[in-house]
């Protein structure tokens, strides 16, 4: 656990893997529901390839600037100047938002938004989002589930929901009351402030929590992203469709391979032959 600000309860959780010699990692954020772990299957199957993953879990934060600011500490804190992040749901809110907060510094190299949104108001509960602080656990809960597909067919989604249900369990009253105060506060992304930022926007076809009207006003948000769409993985492909979500994280990735912002290591033969190009570009 790390502590960058002055409040020492404010802990943020890092779950890493992959080699620190990387200084552009790929750092994932979770959902409202999630902790540093839910991406265990990003930081284990793509550290194996050479990535250097970083699944972080966030302090309680009240507000967005106090979350913008907070990441921003803990970047300085692990020497980091630029990250590549992966958001999902609420993660891909937060991640946009601190695109949006560092876009003079560009502390953000790229974007990869899972079933993300850019506006809360879809969720008609800015009204109540100030009085989540002192509702029930047991309810705040029964508003998370609601979002949850309620019979699965697919296995793998069901196993995936059952693992992210035990993670809300876990989850104490007040971390899940600041989470879903930041998902419903009334707050938006200007999308303008994030037109140099590499965005691939990941989408599923089959049932989500958001709706196709959200996915669409996405694209409309972002019209020079990329896409990857898989046609199943409900709430959370990462868990459900692994493979699928770490090859299109892959793809995203091998452009910055053989420059500055690399998210992993590079071979020998990789090496060998970015000493050879750069060689020639000097002689």
């Amino acid at each position: 656990m790390i502590i960058v600000d002055d409040d020492n309860s404010k802990e943020w959780t890092l779950y890493e893997a992959g080699p620190k010699t990387v200084k552009c990692p790929l750092i994932c954020f979770p959902p409202a529901s999630g902790s540093a772990d839910v991406y265990f299957r990003q930081v284990l199957g793509l550290s194996a390839l050479g990535y250097r993953v970083i699944g972080i879990e966030y302090p309680i934060y009240w507000t967005m600037k106090e979350f913008v600011e907070g990441f921003r500490k803990l970047l300085d804190h692990l020497s980091l100047d630029k990250v590549h992040i992966f958001g999902a749901s609420l993660g891909g809110f937060l991640a946009q938002k601190f695109a949006e907060y560092s876009c003079r510094s560009q502390r953000v190299a790229s974007l990869i938004l899972c079933n993300s949104f850019y506006d809360t108001t879809i969720f008609q509960q800015t009204n109540s989002a100030p009085t989540f602080w002192m509702m029930p656990a047991m309810l705040l809960k029964k508003m998370v589930m609601g979002s949850f597909d309620k019979k699965p067919t697919d296995p793998d989604i069901a196993d995936s929901m059952d693992f992210m249900v035990e993670k809300l369990d876990g989850m104490s009253q007040q971390a899940l009351a600041s989470r879903l105060t930041l998902n419903c506060m009334n707050c938006y992304v200007e999308p303008q402030k994030l037109r140099d930022v590499d965005v691939t926007l990941m989408d599923v076809y089959d049932e989500c929590a958001l709706s196709a009207s959200v996915r669409d006003e996405m694209s409309k948000c972002y019209p020079d992203a990329k896409k990857a769409h898989l046609k199943h993985g409900g709430n959370f492909p990462y868990l459900s469709k692994s493979m699928e979500v770490n090859v299109f994280l892959q793809i995203h990735l091998r452009k910055y391979d053989m420059g500055p912002l690399r998210a992993r290591e590079l071979t020998e033969n990789e090496l060998a032959m970015l000493t050879e190009a750069e060689t020639g570009l000097t002689t």
